[in-house]
C-alpha cells in the first residue's frame, strides 16, 4: 500500500539548472528524490506545481509523490529534520503531510504567485541579496511599472510572451500584477494566475522594465496582447530575479479531482 503526502519546498535556484530531472545536470528534483528514494525505497509519481527553470528560486513550492504506507508511518514524526540532514544547503522542505490521491501538485492548484526584485540603485544590488535581486542600470518609476502592469490583468492570449511549445495554449488568466517599493528601495512586482507558460513571467517582467524606465510607453506591454506569436522584441528578465512564494489549493478532496479535470481542458478565448 501507498500514501501519497505532499511536500513544501523552498530553494535557492542559483546552482540548479531547474527543477526538472536531467541526465547530467544538478536538478532539484534530481536532489530531492536521491534523498527521497534513500528514505523510503520506493517513490512514485514526483510532481511539482510549477518546473521554475534554471536559476529561478521558491520559497513556496509543492510538489507530491505516492511513497510506502509503512515508511511514511515510521518516517513522518522526524521526517523534515531528516531531510535537513540530507538535503543539500541550498535545498529544504518546508512541510509534509499525507493528503488524498485526488490530490496533484500540478493539476489541482488554484493559482501560483511570484515576486520578481528589482533594484534601480547606482551601486547595484546588495552583496546579499545579490542572488534573488536584478540589477537594473537604469532609474525606474513606480507609476509607469504600475500602468504598465495593469494592462495586462485579465485572461488573455500571451502568446507574445511566452515561449513556444508545440499544441500548448497561451491563454492565462492573471489575477494580479502590481509594483511596490520597499523601504530599502528595491522594486518587486507581484504576478499572479492560475497558471503560467514556458518564460511569461519573466517576458512580463522584462516588457515592464523598459516602460518603467522610459524607454516604451506605458502601455506598449499591453499592445502586444493582440500578437499571436512571441515578440521578439521583449526581453526576458534574468531568471535570478525570480522567486515562487505561493501555490493555493481548493479544500477537499472532491474539489482536487474537480479541478484537475477544469485544469486539463484546453483553454480558449
Amino acid at each position: 500500500m501507498s500514501v501519497r503526502i505532499r511536500l513544501d519546498v523552498s530553494y535557492d535556484g542559483t546552482d540548479f539548472s531547474g527543477w526538472a530531472l536531467q541526465p547530467g545536470r544538478r536538478t532539484v528534483a534530481g536532489e530531492l528524490l536521491a534523498v527521497l528514494e534513500r528514505l523510503f525505497g520506493t517513490v512514485e509519481g514526483l510532481t511539482v506545481a510549477g518546473r521554475t527553470d534554471a536559476g529561478v528560486h521558491a520559497t513556496g513550492q509543492v510538489c507530491h509523490a505516492d511513497v510506502p504506507e509503512e515508511r511514511w508511518a515510521a518516517l513522518e514524526p522526524a521526517l523534515i529534520r531528516k531531510l535537513a540532514g540530507l538535503l543539500p544547503p541550498d535545498v529544504r522542505v518546508l512541510a509534509a503531510r499525507a493528503v488524498p490521491a485526488e490530490f496533484d501538485a500540478r493539476f489541482s492548484a488554484l493559482s501560483r504567485r511570484y515576486e520578481y526584485r528589482v533594484t534601480d540603485a547606482p551601486h547595484g544590488s546588495a552583496p546579499l541579496r545579490r542572488r534573488d535581486t536584478l540589477a537594473w542600470p537604469r532609474p525606474l518609476d513606480l507609476e509607469r511599472l504600475n500602468a504598465a502592469a495593469a494592462g495586462l490583468v485579465g485572461e488573455h492570449n500571451f502568446a507574445a510572451f511566452c515561449r513556444r511549445k508545440e499544441h500548448a495554449s497561451t491563454i492565462r488568466a492573471v489575477s494580479r500584477m502590481d509594483w511596490r517599493r520597499d523601504p530599502d528601495g528595491t522594486l518587486v512586482v507581484t504576478v499572479e494566475a492560475d497558471a503560467f507558460c514556458w518564460s511569461m513571467v519573466r517576458s512580463l517582467v522584462g516588457a515592464q522594465l523598459v516602460a518603467g524606465d522610459g524607454r516604451r510607453p506605458p502601455d506598449w506591454p499591453s499592445t502586444l496582447l493582440t500578437r499571436s506569436v512571441r515578440a521578439d522584441e521583449v526581453v526576458v528578465a534574468p531568471a535570478h530575479g525570480l522567486t515562487l512564494v505561493e501555490v493555493t489549493y481548493p479544500s477537499s478532496a472532491e474539489s482536487f479531482r474537480e479541478r484537475a479535470v477544469q485544469t486539463r481542458r484546453r483553454r480558449d478565448l
